[in-house]
């Protein structure tokens, strides 16, 4: 792979990950044009992945650091409670147990948990469907048509004003659910998530700060499930350095997209991305039987 095929491939990533738009229906129709191989594409795969974590991660901060502290505050919560439970059983008192959920970052903490359960469970469970998708570019181009409908369906919904402490399990189960056909090329994540949160009734701006939280996990865990993949390719110095080259412009890239869509979201703008996944829709129909 030469450092232009690399640089733009990091920049499609970078753009196209947080943008409702599918960042894997991108890099399977470049992967196409460019006929990469195999076992170049999934290493790849896995730097970009680290480059978009970086992403998330610088853009919310403040959150994240939240979020792990009263997650840590829970646990210690959970413990002290069983020790109550205990002590009330033995002593036959009633001593009065905390409030495990007590803010809305707890509640979001497990909103998120329940949520990425059945994104793993269904991304497994899809893995080999989805790579036989990936060699036919009709699987992309029917995840943008699909993609593309949800946002217009997104845009002309009535917006939601539910927040953490309104949102059920029962709900965030459902994005999970949604989530997990992301596997398929040219199904947006973010595309999918921002929809079923949005359709759940959610703020807008807490709609885009959940598919982005959500995001997290899925992307480690792609990225080890990567890295099983391309355990012992014998990759030269080289290529390792235009691979990380790549893998820093997708992560600047990314962070200006993730502020982007915070500030976009606020307007009804998801019918504009719902015409560009067609147009790609239609460009990877056409390529499929000329390529």
């Amino acid at each position: 792979m030469s450092i232009i095929q690399a640089l733009l491939l990091g920049l499609v990533q970078g753009l196209t990950e947080f943008l409702p738009v599918s960042s894997s229906g991108h890099l399977a129709l470049i992967e196409h044009l460019f006929q990469s191989t195999s076992q170049k594409g999934l290493l790849f795969e896995v730097l970009l992945h680290i480059g978009t974590l970086v992403a998330i991660l610088a853009a919310f901060r403040q959150d994240l650091k939240k979020l792990f502290w009263e997650s840590c505050k829970s646990v210690y919560d959970l413990w002290e409670n069983i020790r109550t439970y205990f002590h009330n059983r033995n002593h036959q008192d009633a001593k009065r147990y905390k409030k495990i959920i007590s803010n809305n970052y707890r509640k979001l903490f497990l909103l998120l948990f329940v949520t990425t359960v059945p994104t793993v469970i269904e991304g497994l469970w899809l893995e080999n469907a989805a790579i036989q998708a990936r060699g036919n570019l009709l699987a992309p181009a029917t995840g943008f048509f699909l993609t593309g409908v949800l946002l217009l369906v997104v845009d002309f919904f009535p917006a939601g004003n539910k927040i953490p402490k309104d949102v059920g399990y029962g709900a965030a189960l459902l994005i999970g659910i949604a989530q997990g056909f992301a596997v398929f090329p040219g199904v947006s994540r973010s595309g999918i998530t921002i929809a079923a949160c949005m359709l759940l009734g959610f703020n807008r701006k807490f709609a885009v700060k959940y598919s982005f939280l959500a995001a997290i996990p899925v992307i480690i865990g792609a990225g080890i499930l990567e890295c099983t993949r391309t355990s012992g390719f014998q990759i030269a110095l080289e290529t390792v350095g235009i691979y990380i080259i790549a893998a820093v412009l997708a992560g600047i890239t990314g962070y200006i997209c993730i502020k982007s869509m915070l500030m976009l979201v606020r307007k009804k703008r998801f019918c504009y991305f719902a015409v560009y996944c067609f147009v790609l829709g239609i460009t990877c129909a056409v390529c499929s039987y000329i390529l």
